[in-house]
């Protein structure tokens, strides 16, 4: 169930960053279209970020350490674009338009996850 509620939670996250960010796009034909569409975004998300984004983090931590952390929101940006280019390469019509657009996007899809995390399971936080 809480995966469920992750996935969902990644899609409306998605959404939100579709909606406030010009250079992120999604392609559909229907509203329900739409709806599957950041389901299937957040699930790649999901497997993106468990199996890449460790092999980064370690391979990038001198440089997150210099930066004080701040070089963790590249690596989130180039998780978002890795995530629509395996969506793209999946048929699934969801674009980037560059390195700001996915440093814009992540930032706003981390907050409202967390956020939404926050909100639907409180015993975590």
């Amino acid at each position: 169930m809480k995966t469920l509620l992750r996935l969902v939670a990644g899609a409306v996250a998605t959404a939100v960053a579709v909606w406030l960010i010009p250079g992120i796009r999604v392609v559909a034909e229907s509203d329900q279209q739409y709806v599957l569409i950041l389901l299937g975004v957040a699930a790649i998300m999901g497997v993106v970020n468990a199996i890449v984004k460790p092999f980064t983090q370690a391979l990038s931590f001198c440089l997150v350490v210099v930066t004080f952390g701040l070089f963790l929101l590249v690596i989130n940006a180039a998780m978002l674009a890795l995530t629509a280019w395996v969506a793209q390469k999946l048929g699934i019509g969801f674009f980037i338009d560059g390195f700001w657009p996915a440093l814009w996007g992540s930032i706003v899809i981390s907050l409202v996850n967390s956020l939404l995390g926050s909100i639907l399971d409180p015993q975590k936080s």
